[in-house]
């Protein structure tokens, strides 16, 4: 098996079953690739679709999003989770704005000094938009790859995940890059699935060491189980005498970082001196309410 036959096999494949009908592949450009890379990180892409079409209405341009405040694009993302997908978009849209003249720069380094955009974003934003020769590695292509080549261990780990570089470089073919790299992610996202994949219908079959080895299930190798670890706060709800719900606007990081919330404590007893020094002579009666709740510590993560 030579590299140019694996995508000629993936582009057939492509071509009779891959998605072609896309939003985002309509009207193709910089910024709509950009924006439904960064959507569909840990997103569904049945998930995607509608917010990003809404999204695009609001904020057609790179310059329209930055332009907007960081609020209405968190209002416009309000529902697709990572909060933070969102504060970079804007950021990055500002950033562009200041430093290369309203455009998304069209080179790997430039893309990945922009905020929230990786190596594998920006390779998939130059190879889509630009049908450019760049390798991506997403988790579907990690998966296809690990299972193709008989890939072991946790492709988050440092040396597997150079490994798997090395292969998706080796792999690109000199012609139709952009429907090779789409294929790649369809064909993880349809196919090769996590679980219960269809290897029957898989056009890679023939040379996969997986499935050879009777090892699909078992790649790429998951990682090493936590016990997620929790926080008990307590959250103090102020309510005027006009029925107003007082909100403050949380750390730029970690769990919902950006967003507006109830006032938040670690004890019951730091939420009463608060109450009692910062609210202590207000103008209007209030009504004071504490909840104590178990919070995750960090995110969750979904697939794509």
């Amino acid at each position: 098996m030579t590299d140019t036959d694996f995508a000629a096999r993936l582009l057939r494949w492509f071509d009779a079953h891959g998605r072609h009908d896309l939003p985002w592949q309509q009207a193709r450009s910089p910024y709509r690739v950009w924006l439904s890379e960064v959507m569909l990180q840990q997103t569904q892409v049945t998930t995607v679709i509608p917010y990003f079409e809404r999204f695009v209405t609001r904020f057609p341009d790179l310059a329209t999003l930055a332009a907007a405040t960081v609020d209405e694009v968190l209002s416009h993302w309000s529902g697709l989770g990572y909060y933070s997908r969102g504060r970079n978009l804007h950021r990055a849209a500002q950033r562009c704005t200041e430093h290369h003249s309203g455009e998304l720069p069209n080179t790997l380094d430039e893309l990945v000094a922009l905020p929230g955009i990786g190596r594998s974003t920006a390779a998939a934003i130059l190879a889509q938009a630009h049908h450019m020769r760049a390798a991506i590695l997403d988790g579907n292509v990690k998966r296809v790859l690990a299972r193709h080549r008989g890939v072991s261990g946790f492709p988050g780990q440092s040396t597997v995940e150079r490994q798997l570089w090395a292969i998706a470089e080796s792999r690109l073919p000199d012609a139709r890059i952009s429907d090779y790299t789409q294929a790649l992610m369809d064909l993880g996202a349809t196919v090769c699935t996590p679980k219960r994949p269809n290897c029957v219908t898989c056009p890679l079959r023939k040379d996969c060491v997986a499935l050879a080895t009777d090892c699909v299930a078992l790649l790429p190798t998951p990682k090493a189980r936590k016990v997620t670890p929790t926080r008990r706060i307590v959250m103090l709800v102020l309510v005027d005498r006009d029925g107003q719900v007082l909100f403050e606007r949380r750390p730029p990081s970690g769990i919902w970082g950006g967003l507006l919330g109830l006032p938040e404590f670690d004890t019951g007893e730091a939420a009463e001196r608060e109450l009692a020094t910062r609210w202590k002579a207000p103008q209007h009666p209030v009504v004071a309410r504490s909840i104590v709740t178990s919070l995750p510590t960090s995110n969750s993560t979904s697939s794509r």
